[in-house]
């Protein structure tokens, strides 16, 4: 039997059926009402429309602003404007103050070496780099700085980034992937939330500098793997840490975490941005500080910006860890890399720090005489680690967030006033968990006793002056 008599028998036997001759015209029929309806609606739609009906619309119209509404009394319309250079005093809105609000650590932003450094360089190379490192932006000052970094940490090798942020934020996405896991503390910094974003990992934060409750988690992801061992094996696990916490001053009970790690086999990332160059015996960060090999961390992360006093960031570990970000740091990568200057101006640091480890020392006793005063205070409650530079107050009675940053503000205003430099940490609302607002103290150890002094007795003659006001 040919194939074109099966194909009209088969046509035939359908034409026997009368719902099927029913379905196909009521089909045929919808198909041509949606084209006849379509047809016209596209005819109406190139009509233009007359002047009336112009008017009318416009008359209607009522577009959003481009802009919210500003509250004229916003803080930010009134900067604080500063008209000298950046040290142990500076001059803030004309009045010449005792600085406790910037990062300088070690006295290095007034440092006449560094500055000096800093200027030849420019001579020499100019302002900037123009350019990422794997296009002509890498100089021999850029491969210098490096080879500093990594003979001071004691590891194989060292990357350097142009910004902080972008250190860690680059750093933990390089490695950490869809469906890995990073397990990370409550109270991490902004630029290791953006990381942990980038990374689309799976995350798994714990309460704050509480390894019992790591522990916790590490458990109830070792009964989950249990349910699909195959599916646990292609998966990487992460702690990412800080060695001192910047939105808390509080310094990570590393011991205990690197054990757990061993036991579970966690990868371990340390930020080391504030503990860098301020802890330690001779400012190797909390590695030092604890007695912990480095061969025990698998990357640690630091920053440039802080006890250094210059710009950027960088990272340590083996060289198989750091050639890695060379490929997949992104901010490596993309980025003008550091301008010559700045990284000649931290090499220089790096080597005041080998050369005069009796710095730390004077920074240790600064920040306990602090930490000391600190706690005594009427209004405030401290949070803190002792040896920790960066150091919080608090309100001790607890008011609405709106509230606490009214008076903390006023307070500010009114130490400017005793010519006393303070500042409040400001955080954006994107923040995973949003910290309290605060004073944010920095220790530097070119502060002597009577500057610490004075810092207590203006910080307690305008709390009790602004607290005492707005009870009233």
């Amino acid at each position: 039997m040919s194939d074109n008599y099966i194909l009209l028998e088969s046509i035939g036997f359908l034409n026997t059926i009368p719902q099927y001759q029913t379905l196909v015209k009521v089909f045929v029929g919808l198909w041509l009402v949606w084209t006849m309806v379509k047809h016209c609606r596209q005819r109406g739609s190139n009509s233009q429309p007359t002047n009336l009906e112009v008017e009318r619309k416009l008359e209607q119209w009522n577009p959003e602003p481009l802009a919210s509404e500003i509250d004229p009394n916003h803080p930010s319309l009134s900067p604080r404007i500063v008209t000298s250079k950046i040290g142990k005093n500076i001059i803030v809105n004309g009045k010449n103050c005792l600085n406790i609000g910037s990062h300088n650590y070690l006295g290095f932003l007034d440092n006449k070496n560094i500055e000096n450094k800093a200027i030849s360089i420019i001579e020499k190379y100019g302002v900037g780099s123009c350019g990422p490192r794997g296009f002509f932006g890498t100089t021999d000052v850029h491969l210098e700085l490096e080879e500093c970094l990594a003979k001071f940490m004691n590891t194989e090798e060292a990357i350097v980034y142009s910004y902080g942020f972008s250190t860690v934020s680059s750093a933990i996405p390089a490695y950490s992937k869809r469906n890995d896991i990073i397990f990370a503390d409550e109270k991490v910094n902004f630029s290791i939330q953006k990381g942990i974003d980038a990374s689309r990992s799976t995350v798994k934060y714990f309460k704050h500098n509480d390894f019992n409750d790591f522990e916790r988690l590490l458990i109830e992801q070792s009964n989950e793997d249990l349910k699909n061992p195959k599916k646990a094996m292609k998966i990487r696990r992460f702690l990412v840490v800080e060695g001192i916490y910047m939105n808390s001053g509080c310094i990570c009970p590393l011991p205990e975490f690197v054990e757990l790690c061993k036991n579970y086999k966690v990868r371990i990332f340390i930020d080391e941005s504030i503990s860098f160059g301020t802890i330690g015996a001779t400012g190797r960060g909390i590695t030092e500080h604890f007695g912990v090999p480095r061969n025990e961390i698998d990357m640690i992360i630091g920053s440039l910006e802080w006890a250094i006093g210059s710009i950027g960031g960088f990272c340590v570990g083996s060289s198989f860890i750091i050639e890695h970000q060379r490929l997949a740091g992104l901010g490596y990568c993309f980025s003008a890399s550091l301008p010559p200057l700045l990284t000649a101006a931290a090499t220089t640091s790096v080597n005041l720090m080998q050369s005069n480890p009796a710095m730390f020392d004077k920074l240790k006793d600064n920040c306990h005489k602090f930490h000391e005063l600190l706690s005594n205070l009427k209004h405030f409650e401290l949070s803190a680690s002792p040896e920790s530079p960066i150091k919080h107050l608090y309100l001790k009675n607890k008011l609405t967030r709106t509230q606490e940053y009214d008076i903390l503000r006023k307070i500010t205003d009114c130490c400017l006033d005793n010519h006393l430099a303070v500042v409040m940490p400001v955080y954006l609302d994107s923040e995973k968990y949003l910290p309290r607002h605060s004073l944010r103290i920095c220790v530097s150890n070119i502060f002597e006793h009577n500057d610490i002094n004075f810092s207590i007795d203006v910080l307690e003659k305008c709390s009790s002056q602004i607290i005492q006001v707005s009870k009233h």
